[in-house]
Order: C-alpha cells, then sequence, then structure tokens
C-alpha cells in the first residue's frame, strides 16, 4: 500500500488539491493512511469516523429518512457522507466508505464484504458525487484493508 500512498500523494501535491474522509467500516483507516506521511496537512484537512447511525445523522447531518429506508450501508447513505464531508472540510475531494466488515452483521442482499463508497468533487459551484459498490472477500481485516486500498485506488484518480 505504501507505494500506492505515494503516488496518490505526488498526485494531490502536485495539483494542489485537498482531501477530506467519512468512514464507517474502515474505522479510519483511510484517514491514517492519507496522514502516514510527513507534512500530510498540505493535503488532508479532515475526517470522521462515524461508527453508528447517530454519529452519522449528529456529525455530519445524513438525513434520518435516509438511514432508516436504505440504511447505513447503502449508496443515498455514502453520498450524503461524502457531500457533507466534503461541504463541512472545504476541502476538493471526499471520499465515503460503509460497509460490513465482519464477521457479523450481514443481513439478506448485504453479506460481508459488502462495501459502498461515496467520492464528491466540486465542479465549478457544483458538488458532483459518485458511489461505488464493492464487494471483497476475507476476514474483517482483509476487507478493512481491500476497502482502503480501492478508496486510494479512485482517489488517485481523482486527485
Amino acid at each position: 500500500m505504501e507505494v500506492l500512498l505515494q503516488r496518490v500523494v505526488r498526485r494531490l501535491l502536485r495539483r494542489g488539491r485537498t482531501v477530506a474522509t467519512a468512514e464507517s467500516c474502515t474505522g479510519g483507516g483511510l484517514a491514517r493512511a492519507l496522514t502516514e506521511p510527513a507534512g500530510a496537512s498540505n493535503w488532508f484537512l479532515a475526517g470522521w469516523v462515524v461508527y453508528s447511525d447517530a454519529a452519522k445523522r449528529r456529525d455530519l447531518g445524513v438525513r434520518a429518512t435516509t438511514l432508516k429506508r436504505h440504511g447505513a450501508v447503502s449508496e443515498a447513505t455514502v453520498a450524503e457522507l461524502a457531500r457533507q464531508a466534503l461541504r463541512r472540510s472545504g476541502a476538493d475531494l471526499a471520499v465515503s466508505i460503509s460497509g460490513i466488515a465482519g464477521p457479523g452483521g450481514a443481513v439478506p442482499g448485504k453479506p460481508v464484504g459488502t462495501v459502498w463508497f461515496g467520492f464528491a468533487t466540486r465542479d465549478g459551484r457544483r458538488v458532483v458525487i459518485e458511489t461505488q459498490l464493492k464487494r471483497f472477500r476475507g476476514d474483517r481485516a482483509a476487507v478493512r484493508d481491500a476497502a482502503v486500498r480501492h478508496a486510494l485506488r479512485r482517489l488517485y484518480s481523482m486527485a
């Protein structure tokens, strides 16, 4: 992951872009990776670990109706998380992650390894949100690690 992280950081610095994160199942793993290199304040503005639904509502303003209708692990939720992280941080890019790392927590249609990603960018005055669903294999640590790696790869292409 170190080489990937170096590539992301170089691109962010070269383009003068900044990042914010909103994480659930990764427990801040993406923020940790992005702040590992010295000088991280040049590209990393803010990160939220919003593990509970209450934290998602309180800290990033995810609507209770979104959580009730779609659940925490959903396209709608990561879209709201990414939008709010971008807005509240003032960053150029925001990444949100919510998933089921296991070993428990699976529900019908959302097995262990299900992870939703939200990616927010600014296009002038407009915010553009993209979402992506991935299903990773392995134990809890493997799912979390795969989710962070995927987010870094996508962040590289966004930067």
